[in-house]
């Protein structure tokens, strides 16, 4: 697993001898060995488009957010009212009222499915589109397929040279068995450029994208000139000496590139954009999302912790995990949309948020609800895609699919029909060499797409 991030010792806005080992500056595994790793495999032709995952693990409640049951009874119904959206007859969750005003925009599949309220299972699923491995199994952490987004990386690489593929914000840290945000046996070439900092905070520093003060660039580029003479005399020495690195010659660039300092710089920003996303992590979060793919990065992860609101083991009640995670949530990703389509970006970018699985209908005795993988929702944005409807139905008192049922690889197979990659079509070679389907039996959800 390959994290290009700070280590011990490092302070927010600089590299360590660690680092330029591991960027291979110094030798050993590092950022040419990724940019090789891609090179591998050939992107298909690109196209210029991008994907926002808002990734909400542990499992938003759909009866709290877009699929609300306001006839049901208040055991079913929950602690929470509704609100009318701009749909006619469809109703949002009382906590998404910014969402609710822009749900023309927007589309949300009511009807997503794969029968399992396992927090480890799920994330794997829905990050991957395949069932991953129980909470209890030995290899509970092992990632068999890789996530959405180290596929499109692998697939697509970045929009503009000069910035990472895959980035992940405003870490990957946090939330239930969050452990599939990886590349698997695609490799470290694929793996998230992960942020590992928070864009709220004053001091918001990516590492990693600016030399430290005893680091000058003239002293970067002695040690990149030793490496040419190094490589110069050996081939010099033995014709069989291949020829210089062109990935070590990308490596540079990248830790360099005036161009990814510029999109991370989130103080940038002018101050009433920065409010209306919101003052704290979601909505610093979405906005840092939104200045990546508009500079080249194809697809950000917005990591939103935490959702597993059922009121016993030490974890939020319902009414208390709606009250902190729902509002920022919805300011952020209404601001998010918004702005895409301000900024004439709408089109081009896929916005997602999900997470492993829904919640309990029926609410429990501690005020919450418990794990519920038979039937959840899941909303998407995209100026390009069948916007303004709602897909699949859930029964009167949100149980089970009562229309309409949408698997984790349908959800795979739509993202990738946005990035232009026929997501059945795509095989990788796995650890031992034998094709993988990227998509097995999904297809793009025909409503969306059609």
């Amino acid at each position: 697993m390959l994290r290009v991030v700070g280590g011990s010792g490092s302070d927010c806005t600089g590299l360590t001898r660690r680092n330029f080992v591991q960027a291979g500056l110094l030798g050993g595994l590092g950022l040419g060995d990724l940019l090789r790793a891609r090179a591998a495999n050939p992107a298909p032709a690109r196209r210029d488009t991008s994907v926002i995952l808002f990734w909400m693990s542990g499992g938003p409640g759909h009866m709290e957010t877009w699929d609300p049951k306001p006839d049901a009874v208040a055991q079913f119904r929950g602690p929470f009212g509704s609100v009318p959206t701009t749909l006619p007859g469809v109703r949002f969750g009382e906590l998404c009222p910014e969402q609710a005003k822009i749900a023309d925009k927007l589309a949300v599949v009511r009807s997503v499915t794969h029968g399992s309220g396992d927090h480890t299972k799920g994330n794997h699923w829905m990050l991957t589109g395949f069932e991953g491995p129980a909470f209890n199994a030995p290899d509970f952490m092992t990632q068999r397929r890789p996530s959405m987004g180290s596929a499109a990386a692998k697939l697509r690489g970045p929009n503009a040279p000069g910035m990472p593929a895959y980035a992940a914000v405003p870490h990957l840290k946090g939330g239930t068995d969050n452990f599939f945000h990886y590349a698997a046996y695609l490799g470290r070439g694929s793996n998230p450029f992960n942020t590992e900092s928070d864009p709220n905070l004053p001091e918001f520093r990516v590492r990693n994208l600016a030399l430290p003060a005893d680091m000058p660039m003239a002293r970067l580029e002695d040690r990149r000139t030793l490496l040419d003479t190094l490589d110069a005399r050996r081939r010099a020495a033995d014709a069989r000496t291949p020829d210089p690195d062109p990935f070590r010659e990308k490596a540079f660039g990248l830790l360099t590139s005036p161009a990814a300092a510029k999109a991370f710089d989130i103080s940038a920003e002018p101050a009433k954009v920065r409010d209306r996303y919101g003052r704290h992590t979601y909505g610093q979060s979405a906005l840092l999302a939104r200045r990546l793919v508009e500079a080249g990065v194809t697809f950000v992860t917005v990591n939103c912790v935490p959702w597993d609101h059922h009121g016993t083991a030490n974890r939020l009640s319902t009414t208390d995990g709606g009250n902190q995670c729902i509002p920022p949530f919805d300011r952020a990703f209404a601001a998010l949309v918004r702005d895409l389509i301000d900024r004439g970006l709408y089109g081009k970018t896929l916005v997602v948020a999900m997470g492993e699985f829904g919640r309990t209908p029926r609410m429990n005795p501690e005020g919450g609800r418990d794990h519920w993988g038979n039937v959840f929702s899941l909303v998407m944005g995209c100026g390009s895609m069948n916007m303004g409807r709602t897909v699949g139905r859930s029964s009167p008192k949100g149980e089970y699919v009562a229309d309409r049922p949408v698997t984790p690889q349908d959800v795979t197979a739509t993202v990738f029909h946005h990035l232009g990659v026929d997501a059945r079509a795509v095989h990788f070679p796995d650890t031992e060499g034998r094709p993988t389907a990227l998509v097995e039996t999904g297809a793009p959800v025909r409503e969306l797409v059609g």
